[in-house]
């Protein structure tokens, strides 16, 4: 069959313009949402093209389930990222990579480092810096955010690099996140020229103004990233740092035939994505804690019943929690951080899906903003219950790794993440009431930030001590913590 006959039998979607495709009816920010329209528009898979690009969306799971899961084989590439991937990071940052032997030295790399039993040995980590967490939410409660995101960076940064971060203020953090920020911002689907339109490339170097402010920050992000591989080199020197990620891929660094500038890359991709990623989810958490004040009050009688005030919720409590376990995978659900399930996949064949024709190279979004608000799989998608992930017999709903992406391109950080939230949110629950702040307005539940990973827009709330027990209970945690804290100096 031609392939014109072949182009005709695409997924349906909006009509588009010669050599700009839809480019022009594609938002500048939040592009998932148009996403969402059109799959309620046109159907659970559409396609649209970016300049001459086929772009597929999948607005449904079981869309990306069939293709991304049950066909990883073609679909577990990565299309081609201009401006995030070869100008801004030389090709580097594994998450951009192609399906080649490169990308599986990455995954290999950050699949040792994060697999399920190993991510279960950072527990007591996680634990420490939740108690400092709690100290500082009793403290300086209106600061909540500045706190999640403390420790989201230093649990990233203790097991990727052997140290702790007191202060969201300090150098390392801030400047992770500003790079963090600006690589978000240049991979939004659509939003440069270039990546629909590539032969600018060919244009000659001084004519390429989308160059000039990525190549800037790339030399930048290098310094960075080349100091934080050679403290480590000079601690494992001294014999001065903890076993972690880096330490233990600088010693197989032959082995494990990375550049150190390619490895500077490697390890640094948890501390890129850990700490927005799970920062946002859990300042989501405290959002719809405003929202949907009942689901509250079921989870913190559950962990009453379980706990008491007397101790803190522990990783061992996890098992008779499943209204907290059920909570945070709703918390994942209603408003996914990683709104397009991370970066997009390419498929590197032909394929046709329920006689629907997918050109080799097509790009691939499974647009979790709308999946995760499908009726089908999600009755009553805008409210939030945690119940429907306990009375499920879905397996894929038990199990819920829906949030993290799909087949080979899951996330590798997703059984860390997975604790970090869930300890957090069950001692957050167990010690504070979550209340709108003194004006009483609640903030809007849609205002999320432009990004690729978007999180909620900063807002006001109330952190309130449940009683005078959970706070002596904190501060005697708080104090026990002192000589694990000394450790770390």
């Amino acid at each position: 069959m031609k392939w014109a006959k072949l182009r005709k039998m695409m997924p349906p979607g909006p009509l588009g313009v010669p050599w700009i495709g839809n480019k022009h009816q594609l938002p500048a920010v939040k592009p998932w949402r148009k996403f969402a329209e059109w799959n309620k528009e046109y159907g659970p898979v559409v396609s649209i093209h970016l300049g001459t690009t086929p772009v597929i969306l999948l607005g449904t799971a079981q869309g990306a389930w069939d293709l991304l899961e049950k066909r990883s084989d073609i679909y577990s590439s990565r299309p081609r990222f201009i401006m995030s991937g070869e100008i801004l990071s030389d090709n580097m940052r594994g998450l951009m990579l192609p399906n080649n032997d490169r990308w599986r030295r990455w995954r290999k790399l950050l699949h040792t480092g994060f697999h399920s039993k190993r991510a279960d040995t950072y527990r007591d980590i996680q634990s420490l810096e939740s108690t400092i967490m709690m100290h500082q939410m009793l403290n300086t409660p209106r600061y909540y955010e500045r706190h999640l995101q403390r420790y989201a960076a230093s649990v990233v940064t203790s097991v990727t690099y052997g140290r702790r971060v007191d202060s969201v203020d300090e150098w390392v953090v801030k400047e992770n996140m500003e790079a963090m920020d600006y690589l978000t911002s240049v991979n939004i689907p659509g939003k440069y020229l270039v990546e629909s339109w590539p032969w600018l490339l060919k244009l000659p170097r001084s004519l390429q103004w989308f160059r000039r402010e990525p190549e800037a920050r790339k030399q930048r992000d290098i310094n960075f990233l080349m100091h934080l591989l050679n403290d480590v080199k000079t601690r494992m020197q001294d014999g001065t740092v903890p076993d972690c990620l880096t330490s233990q891929s600088i010693t197989d660094i032959n082995k494990l035939g990375m550049s150190e500038v390619e490895l500077a890359y490697a390890v640094s991709s948890p501390f890129g994505a850990g700490i927005e990623t799970t920062a946002g989810t859990l300042t989501t958490f405290i959002l719809a804690m405003l929202h949907f004040p009942g689901a509250m009050r079921k989870a913190q009688a559950e962990i009453d019943r379980v706990v008491g005030p007397d101790r803190i919720p522990e990783f061992d409590d996890k098992e008779n929690l499943p209204y907290i376990k059920a909570l945070v995978n709703e918390t994942l659900r209603w408003r996914p951080v990683a709104v397009l399930g991370g970066s997009p996949h390419a498929v590197t064949a032909d394929d046709v899906y329920q006689g629907m024709f997918i050109p080799k190279g097509s790009t691939i979004f499974a647009n979790l903003a709308g999946i995760m608000h499908d009726p089908e799989i999600f009755p009553s998608p805008d409210s939030f219950l945690p119940e429907r992930f306990l009375e499920t017999l879905n397996p894929r709903l038990q199990t819920f790794e829906l949030p993290f992406g799909f087949g080979r391109r899951i996330c590798p950080g997703m059984h860390l993440a997975l604790n970090s939230i869930f300890i957090n949110v069950a001692r957050i629950l167990w010690g504070f009431d979550i209340l709108p702040s003194e004006t009483g307005d609640l903030p809007d539940s849609w205002n999320y930030t432009n990004g690729f990973n978007s999180r909620p827009v900063s807002f006001d709330c109330r952190l309130v001590p449940r009683n005078d027990r959970t706070v002596a209970t904190i501060e005697a945690e708080w104090q026990n913590a002192q000589s694990k804290l000394r450790a770390w100096k």
